[in-house]
């Protein structure tokens, strides 16, 4: 039987789990809204994982690792102690394990002699910057749920809206207050977007502009030069981190 990983990827609003084997190929995928030890069990039988990762946004990676503890030889806590395969110029113990496992993704699939502008649209909306193998800094944004929350809760009227998305022509104007506001939203962050792109662009013409998160796909017809990744991206990030850690263990 093949050696594979399982990465267990806790966010704002759902579980992602996935198989991958050590050259970072993603075997099976599996998105849950309820962590359930069923669902845990069911790909630890059908592929019997050597090692495991959990990585957490909600800080309760240790109660998720206690499905897998007896059940998997070897299982990895991310945290921001955690060594990574990366330097950090950064404070650490407020660096998001995301925004890690995006870093050491990229620096995986794309290299560590190149410059990259990280983008995760998701719940927030991060900039990170990871400069041959180094992550440098980063910024973080809204993104365009909790952008679209706030115009509802904070004022009296306006209605809750959702995320659309952007035609591949510039943009127009509402003519309602809802498209006034989905417009508005993702036109907004579209224009952030590409401020950031532009900005490092012109400071580094060989910056490589990687596109990744559950919101991305909004932007596809207007984001140009840039590549949009799948949560492959942090699942490597993931599956390198456990093994530069495994390693070090032996």
């Amino acid at each position: 039987m093949q050696h594979v990983n399982l990465i267990l990827d806790t966010g704002n609003t759902f579980h992602k789990l996935a198989v991958m084997d050590i050259n970072n190929t993603l075997l099976e995928e599996m998105v849950v809204s309820d962590l359930a030890e069923g669902v845990v069990d069911e790909l630890i039988a059908k592929y019997a994982p050597s090692k495991a990762i959990i990585s957490s946004t909600r800080g309760d990676a240790a109660q998720s690792a206690m499905l897998l503890t007896g059940r998997v030889p070897f299982v990895l806590c991310l945290s921001t102690e955690t060594p990574l395969p990366i330097s950090v110029c950064y404070a650490r113990e407020t660096l998001g394990t995301d925004r890690i496992a995006a870093a050491v993704g990229a620096v995986a699939l794309y290299g560590a002699d190149r410059r990259m502008l990280v983008i995760d649209a998701g719940t927030a909306i991060t900039f990170d910057v990871v400069d041959c193998g180094r992550f440098i800094g980063g910024n973080i944004s809204p993104g365009a749920d909790m952008r679209m929350e706030a115009l509802h809760e904070k004022t009296a009227r306006l209605p809750l809206c959702s995320p659309r998305v952007l035609e591949a022509e510039p943009a127009t104007l509402g003519r309602s207050t809802v498209e006034a506001i989905e417009k508005g939203v993702m036109e907004g962050i579209f224009y952030e977007v590409k401020g950031y792109i532009d900005t490092f662009c012109k400071k580094n013409d060989d910056m490589l502009i990687i596109f990744i998160g559950g919101d991305a796909e909004y932007f596809v017809n207007r984001i140009k030069n840039a590549i949009f990744a799948s949560r492959n991206v942090m699942y490597s990030g993931l599956n390198r981190i456990l093994e530069y850690n495994a390693a070090n263990e032996e």
